[in-house]
């Protein structure tokens, strides 16, 4: 039995855009409005660059055939990605997923910790705590206030 790999289903094939459809992509399913850049602005850009004189008339048949080339080889590396990770075991594919799960934890704050300046310290957090009056004023305020009037200006 061979089985046959798409991501289109067969009776919507048909709703597909002529682009996709002539030239048979299975993975890479690109909308109407990616297939008419695909194509028809590949060709303003051909014709442009003529116009230009940047290249030659060629480039209005070529950079249309490359850019689908280009589209059709997208399409090729996308199934033979696919079909890899469907012969990887589905106890590595679980493995692989935990490894990448992000770790969620709580930082430990030291109770010596202050808050910075122009911040209000929460009544009921015992880690923070307002900076001490007593401090002196170059600890106390690291950075200056840019809404204070500065003499020097």
């Amino acid at each position: 039995m061979t089985r046959t790999w798409s991501t289109v289903p067969a009776d919507e094939e048909r709703y597909r855009p002529l682009y996709a459809r002539v030239l048979g992509l299975r993975f890479v399913n690109p909308g109407g409005m990616l297939c008419f850049l695909f194509f028809e602005g590949a060709v303003a850009l051909a014709v442009l660059l003529a116009l230009a004189e940047l290249v030659t008339w060629w480039a209005v048949l070529v950079l249309p055939a490359a850019v689908a080339a280009m589209v059709k080889l997208n399409d090729m590396v996308a199934e033979i990605v696919i079909r890899s990770a469907a012969q990887v075991p589905e106890q590595e594919r679980d493995r692989f997923r935990r490894q990448m799960e992000p770790v969620i934890g709580r930082a430990s704050v030291p109770s010596t910790a202050r808050a910075l300046p122009g911040r209000v310290a929460l009544a009921g957090d015992p880690t923070l705590r307002a900076a001490r009056p007593a401090d002196s004023p170059a600890e106390a305020e690291p950075w200056p206030d840019p809404t204070r009037h500065n003499p020097h200006r």
